[in-house]
């Protein structure tokens, strides 16, 4: 007896005040999302805010379990949750139900369960798990590729369901390796397909080639100061794009001027190849080889926009870069949520007397988009107030997630930060029209037992871990 009160004494309550307090607010503001005046008590189970309060008591006693629960299960069965999981992921995918375009649940009577929202935290086990293993070294090829497969085998699960939103959110967990020592070349890499890819929708291939060259020479001459160097290697770009193109006029060969620019890139790339080889600089083949790969990436860009990206996805794309404009087709939701947020001003309308949520103009708005609520009743006082709680939760959790003994501990924890700060920005940012519209529940706030549990879960296996750091975890 005496050990359970130490875990109950041992309990971060600060955690768990945040974690209540956001509930509270999604509950309240789920209710001002749907209220209906003939139904006009939160305790009315026909309506959402009484299904709610339902999947609150529920997630509030799954939570004491989980604090009863030995600290040293979640190591011993991280893996076969992760088995178990994966499981269903296939499982919903012969059997379950499609949703808006995505076969993403299970349909049992009235209760909807999406296994997705459980492979982030399944995953979050089997990767801490791997990583706190003995003799582990994230250096190590073998480490990269299982740590690959671990992340690879519920990514592409989830996009044969058609649901890229669950499918982004790992990318998250490479923040969690980057703690663990994951080079940083490999996260810059990320951030550098990615506004390559959106400078390609965006402008032709020749200004996309030209700025990556210029960045690629601009880097160098960072990395060795030689002006002269510098030079020269704008000469040679420039002169070989310059003798092919005159090439093909002159001659008219007719040959396209992306494939122009393409062999230009190639030519200068084993120009400076040879370069770098005969005086042996390596920092100039690193960069060579980046820049060839993001020149490669720009022509295959077109194909996988068009050809793997589904319509819907292709149109938020193009909405959210202004390539198109679609007020009352694809851009309504964020049009209707900008002006809802937009509306509310400093103090907001008050609670209950948000038109736009009151008559229904924002689609989804007690799941996807309840932040649009939080701003028209509750103003700019009222969305800095959430951001500040949800901030203050994720600097929780990081502290809490350094001052673990475990190396399995503090990786699970960084997890489950990294998960909740991806859920957060990319929700804020799909009201707000910052990023695209993927579907992305907000923690704590958006509608449905499927997503309160699965963070609930989430965040209560870490406070065990915590409440029990002082205990050796045996692997």
């Amino acid at each position: 007896m005496a050990s359970r009160n130490n875990i109950w004494a041992n309990l971060d309550w600060l955690t768990i005040g945040f974690y209540i307090l956001l509930v509270f607010m999604g509950w309240i503001n789920i209710y001002a999302a749907v209220f209906n005046e003939e139904h006009s008590s939160i305790l009315d189970m026909s309506q959402r805010y009484g299904k709610q309060l339902i999947w609150i008591i529920a997630a509030f006693a799954l939570a004491g379990v989980l604090i009863l629960i030995d600290s040293k299960f979640y190591v011993s069965f991280a893996f076969p949750i992760y088995l178990a999981t994966i499981l269903m992921l296939v499982g919903v995918l012969l059997f379950g139900s499609e949703v808006k375009g995505a076969k993403s649940w299970f349909q049992i009577g009235g209760f909807a369960f999406q296994p997705a929202e459980v492979s982030k935290l399944a995953t979050a086990l089997a990767l801490a798990r791997f990583t706190s293993s003995y003799n582990f070294k994230i250096e190590k090829m073998q480490s990269i590729m299982v740590i690959g497969a671990i992340l690879a085998i519920p990514v592409a699960l989830i996009f044969l369901q058609n649901d890229t939103g669950s499918a982004l959110v790992f990318a998250v967990f490479s923040l969690v390796l980057y703690r663990e020592g994951l080079s940083g070349t490999i996260l810059f890499l990320g951030v550098l397909v990615a506004l390559v890819f959106i400078l390609t929708l965006i402008l032709q291939p020749l200004v996309t080639i030209s700025l990556l060259t210029a960045a690629a020479i601009i880097i160098y001459y960072f990395i060795n100061p030689k002006f002269l160097l510098a030079l020269k290697a704008v000469a040679i770009a420039a002169t070989i794009f310059m003798a092919l193109w005159l090439s093909n006029t002159l001659l008219k060969l007719a040959i396209d001027t992306n494939k122009i620019i393409l062999i230009s890139a190639i030519l200068a790339s084993i120009i400076f190849t040879v370069y770098a080889l005969r005086h042996r600089i390596n920092q100039l083949l690193l960069i060579i080889g980046i820049y060839l790969m993001l020149v490669l990436m720009t022509f295959s860009v077109d194909y996988v926009f068009n050809n793997i990206l589904e319509l819907h996805q292709r149109a938020r794309i193009e909405e959210l870069l202004g390539i198109k404009s679609d007020p009352l087709g694809v851009g309504y939701n964020v049009n209707q949520s900008k002006i809802a947020i937009g509306s509310g001003g400093l103090a907001g309308k008050g609670f209950l007397n948000g038109t736009q949520t009151k008559f229904n103009f924002v689609p989804e708005q007690s799941t996807d988009f309840i932040f649009c609520t939080v701003g028209e009743e509750w103003g700019f006082i009222g969305t800095t107030s959430v951001i500040l709680l949800f901030l203050g939760l994720l600097i929780r959790l990081i502290f809490l997630a350094e001052r673990q003994r475990s190396v399995f501990s503090r990786v699970y924890g960084y997890s489950v930060a990294c998960i909740l700060f991806f859920h957060l920005t990319i929700n804020i940012g799909m009201t707000i029209g910052l990023a695209p519209v993927i579907g992305i529940p907000l923690p704590f706030f958006s509608y449905g037992g499927s997503s309160l549990w699965s963070f609930t879960i989430l965040l209560f296996i870490f406070l065990r871990l915590d409440a029990s750091r002082m205990e050796k975890l045996s692997y």
